[in-house]
């Protein structure tokens, strides 16, 4: 028998209007499972099905994506970011909450547990470091003014661009299949149906901010996002894809600032590992927690 799906709750911070997906159970212990860019918190459902009688589960939105209000300026600062997910966690109450985080959500919610690493019980962190060590050297070797110069350019180009429009929910469908080929037909489609809104003229488009194609050129030195993690303190799980762009944090030296981590590689896996290899994530997930 398919399971109720969940309520669609809201917070506020920074004025924004921030939505989650609430899976009940509020009894339970709380898990927050966060997305990556460009997602939406409907991108765990089949996560929280299968947890949703152990755990409390509840799945937000960043901002700018899903159904979550846009930044008003158009930017997504990773120091904005945090102090929504800071406020989730004020928000909801709880002393302690456990983390499964991807990607965008994953760097995060890693600033948050070294933070504040005695609100933290364990942190799932998928693909969530940010650019390798090589990607970084190689932006910062451009020099502070050209990146700006960069950054405002493509500002004025989202600014001009209007977002993509899909003719049907089909042709956004299988744009989804085109972005990701390890993707069943069934879980493509799921994305899509959650991830589309339908415009005035019967069109589709996502649901997200196209701003957050262009990323800050300020952010944290390194070497402090370093001492963020190496001040957390609970158990930590580092996930990456073999077949992702994303770089072995064993190989590069990233995960050497985790006292408490194990490193898994999923073969036949791409960047959205816990959709690729369910079985195999939700598995190891349920030893882990």
């Amino acid at each position: 028998m398919q399971l109720a799906g969940p309520t669609s709750q809201s917070f506020f911070s920074q004025r924004l209007r921030l939505h989650y997906a609430d899976w009940g159970n509020p009894d339970a212990p709380p898990l927050i499972l966060q997305h990556g860019g460009r997602d939406h918190c409907r991108s765990w459902d089949w996560v929280a099905q299968e947890l949703r009688h152990d755990w409390h589960i509840i799945a937000p939105d960043l901002r700018g994506h899903g159904d979550s209000a846009w930044s008003p300026d158009g930017n997504y600062t990773m120091d904005s970011l945090v102090y929504d997910f800071a406020q989730l966690v004020h928000t909801l109450g709880h002393d302690q909450v456990t983390i499964v985080a991807h990607s965008l959500g994953g760097g995060v919610a890693t600033r948050f547990c070294g933070l504040y690493p005695e609100k933290i019980r364990r942190l799932v962190n998928i693909e969530g470091l940010g650019p390798s060590p090589e990607k970084r050297f190689e932006r910062e070797a451009l020099g502070t003014a050209q990146r700006l110069r960069g950054w405002i350019a493509d500002k004025r180009k989202a600014a001009g661009r209007v977002p993509r429009r899909y003719d049907s929910l089909e042709a956004a469908f299988a744009r989804m299949k085109e972005e990701n080929s390890f993707l069943s037909e069934d879980q493509a489609r799921h994305l899509t149906i959650h991830g589309v809104i339908r415009n005035e003229d019967g069109t589709f488009s996502w649901k997200f901010d196209n701003y957050l194609n262009v990323w800050s050129v300020s952010d944290l030195a390194f070497s402090e996002q370093e001492k963020l993690w190496q001040a957390i303190t609970c158990p930590v799980l580092l996930l990456y894809g073999a077949d992702s762009w994303a770089s072995n944090p064993v190989l590069d030296g990233r995960a050497k600032n985790f006292s408490t981590a194990r490193v898994v590689e999923y073969e036949k896996a791409g960047h959205w590992l816990h959709h690729d290899q369910f079985e195999r994530f939700v598995g190891e997930l349920r030893g882990f927690l």
